[in-house]
């Protein structure tokens, strides 16, 4: 799957060069794919021609050859810095992690930028069990995975969102709270907060610094409603030790290898004990219109592409 500046939303198939895999990568075979808002937002400015993608998942059909990462043949999910939305892809043993049974691809394919962000974002508070943690954007897929990760860890979630009718999703995702408005004030009777989530940045973000608990820590992952905030550094400061913290993945996972992450992730979900929200899955043929839906915020969760070679 290429750029290509005729196609809807910019995205459409293309012929690419086979990859060749170096000693410590694996090849797979693709069956499924997600998509992010970030790399579809990319999309709309890349040159013609780049390859897009982050999360994938399938079946391994050569393994690596220094001997690391799971065997041929085996089913797996990785993440990739671009190019995960192919029908082969090369992804580094550091990057992928074999699925248990009865994980589909399509559920494993959710997992890697989504489900690995909430999970070590989550990681920057000082523990979780009794905390206080809220997660604006919450209707996204990184914010229903922190919900469901939150309350597994003992947290009381409060989950923020901007419409009405996503309240019911977000408490099945694990919300104890859900606060519903366009800006991070309509949460702060359910505060002060331990740790915050915020995919959002812009005004949210401002008004959520204003609700830190002493010593607590504010993840910042997205810009979606602003680039730029503004909040109050005096109230900040004095809370007492907060903090605010920038949290880039692909930083993330030069500390705490994708593997480690997708291992537990799809563990979780193999128990039951998460559940991704796959709101769309479609053909990769339609990555067109459902990238632009997404968007468009035309749905909550995640949106899973079948490819079909």
């Amino acid at each position: 799957m290429i750029v290509n500046e005729s196609a809807t939303a910019r995205l459409g198939l293309g012929e690419v060069e086979e990859p060749e895999p170096t000693p410590s990568e694996a090849l797979v075979r693709v069956f499924a794919v997600s998509l992010n808002r970030g790399e579809v937002r990319r999309s709309q400015t890349a040159e013609p021609g780049f390859r897009p993608g982050w999360d994938l998942a399938g079946i391994v059909e050569r393994a690596a050859a220094d001997g690391t990462g799971p065997p041929e043949g085996a089913r797996v999910v990785g993440l990739l810095g671009s190019g995960a939305w192919a029908e082969r892809a090369v992804v580094p043993t550091g990057a992928l992690a074999e699925l248990p049974d009865g994980v589909s691809f399509g559920q494993a394919a959710t997992l890697p930028v989504a489900g690995l962000t909430a999970l070590y974002a989550l990681e920057k508070g000082d523990g979780l069990l009794g905390r206080n943690v809220l997660v604006t954007g919450a209707s996204g897929g990184v914010g229903l995975f922190a919900l469901g990760l939150a309350s597994l860890g003992g947290a009381r979630p409060v989950a923020l969102v901007r419409r009405e009718e996503h309240a019911g999703l977000v408490r099945e995702a694990g919300a104890a709270e859900v606060a519903v408005g366009e800006g991070a004030a309509a949460a702060g009777r359910f505060g002060p907060f331990d740790l915050i989530l915020d995919s959002l940045g812009g005004g949210p973000l401002g008004e959520a610094m204003g609700m830190i608990s002493p010593r607590g820590t504010c993840v910042a992952f997205g810009p979606s409603a602003g680039a730029e905030a503004t909040f109050d550094v005096s109230a900040f400061y004095l809370s007492g030790g907060a903090s605010l913290y920038g949290f880039i993945l692909f930083h993330e996972v030069l500390a705490k290898p994708a593997s480690d992450g997708l291992a537990r992730l799809t563990k979780l979900v193999a128990e039951g004990r998460l559940a991704p929200r796959i709101s769309v899955e479609e053909p990769w043929t339609e990555v067109g219109p459902v990238a632009r839906r997404l968007l468009d915020r035309g749905y909550p969760g995640k949106a899973v592409l079948r490819v079909e070679g």
